[in-house]
């Protein structure tokens, strides 16, 4: 054993970046850092920028993932699109954990700096927003938050013109003969419950050798929605928490809103068909 330091150039690595691509140049890591503004001396604050920051960079990855799985089942690219799904649950499941960090700061702490947020509110997410869109959620009134930016509210206009996730998955079954509802007029419409879908997937169900990658496909679309819910659940509990019932920054009853949001089911007849088989 060497007393001397270890050095990794001895073993080939590059240590010198004078005008050459480091791992900060690489990440734009400068201004990632540097994009954190506490407006207030409150300790915890950092706590709370952080936490949202980084929420919303795994959202970003979900909404990429999620409209590529659109696409490759629209192309009739399941394998691909398995791995994309795979992938978005296991992102809600980062979100997920990311709730146990902040459950760390007390109500106290949080009102050291809650007055500095202003009207400023996670409902008011752009991303979280699309997530809802492309899966199916298709909710015309949550446009109004962004109206004030004719850039967003045109890119979230788009994605109401567009099939969501499920309207794929639906396109997907007719293709393969299953009798579906028909298509709405307008995507932007909130589709209701369809018995004939519930009897389609029930099909599939009952014969998962037969029908296996639509089957699969089924299972992918519920592994999302289970890790969005609890995604959900765990978001009402951080902020009961440590707001209790107060209403939320940007105007909302808060955990009355978060609650109501639970009942919100993104695949229907996905849990429906678990009853009738």
């Amino acid at each position: 054993m060497s007393d001397r330091p270890y050095d990794p150039a001895g073993d080939g690595a590059e240590m010198s970046f004078r005008g050459r691509m480091s791992y900060g140049d690489y990440l734009s890591l400068d201004a990632i850092l540097d994009a954190q503004h506490p407006l207030s001396d409150a300790h915890d604050e950092l706590l709370f920028i952080v936490q949202h920051q980084t929420s919303e960079l795994w959202l970003k990855l979900a909404l990429h993932e999620m409209e590529a799985a659109c696409a490759a089942i629209a192309s009739d690219r399941l394998d691909v699109a398995f791995k994309m799904l795979t992938r978005v649950a296991r992102i809600f499941e980062q979100l997920n954990g990311a709730w146990d960090v902040l459950r760390t700061m007390t109500p106290s702490e949080y009102s050291q700096f809650r007055t500095s947020l202003g009207q400023s509110s996670g409902f008011q997410s752009y991303q979280y927003r699309a997530i809802e869109f492309v899966a199916g959620n298709r909710n015309a009134a949550m446009l109004k938050p962004h109206a004030h930016r004719a850039d967003l509210d045109a890119r979230l206009r788009a994605i109401l013109a567009r099939p969501s996730l499920y309207d794929e998955a639906i396109r997907l079954l007719a293709r393969r003969g299953f009798a579906v509802e028909q298509e709405r007029r307008d995507l932007a419409d909130q589709r209701g419950e369809s018995e004939a879908l519930v009897d389609a997937w029930a099909r599939i169900y009952a014969d998962p050798a037969g029908q296996w990658d639509l089957y699969e496909l089924a299972e992918k679309l519920v592994d999302f929605e289970d890790y969005f819910r609890r995604w959900r659940f765990n978001h009402v509990t951080t902020v009961e928490r440590i707001i209790g019932l107060k209403r939320g920054t940007g105007g909302t009853s808060g955990v009355a809103y978060l609650r109501r949001m639970l009942d919100v089911v993104l695949f229907p007849e996905l849990w429906r068909v678990r009853t009738v088989l």
